[in-house]
């Protein structure tokens, strides 16, 4: 049984730092490229980064480029996303997946607002 469970948000200032975490079984996670994916209310899901399964590549969104990084430990199936100098419109569920899949967590809620 494929599983991504996501966790780390939660209600942040403006400015601030979360690191999002996303553990995966029931497929070959170190072997899979991945990405963060978000969704705001009222839009449509928005590609944040990704990252190859080797740790060589790694790719983010203009609006996130230099804010966010993109990690993975292949030893403990697991996918991260720091965020520093949160914005209120980084406001959005997040969402990791596996690239070519219809795998995808349940979303953790990142709140920005003062």
């Amino acid at each position: 049984q494929v599983q991504l469970v996501e966790s780390g948000g939660g209600l942040v200032q403006p400015g601030g730092s979360l690191t999002l975490s996303c553990v995966v079984s029931g497929f070959p996670f170190s072997t899979s490229d991945m990405k963060w994916v978000r969704q705001a209310p009222g839009k449509a899901p928005e590609w944040v980064s990704s990252i190859d399964s080797t740790t060589t590549f790694t790719n983010y969104a203009d609006s996130v480029k230099g804010r966010f990084t993109i990690s993975r430990d292949n030893a403990k199936n697991t996918l991260y996303l720091q965020m520093n100098r949160l914005k209120p419109e980084d406001t959005a569920v997040y969402y990791c997946t596996a690239a070519g899949t219809s795998y995808r967590g349940q979303g953790t809620q990142v709140t920005v607002s003062s």
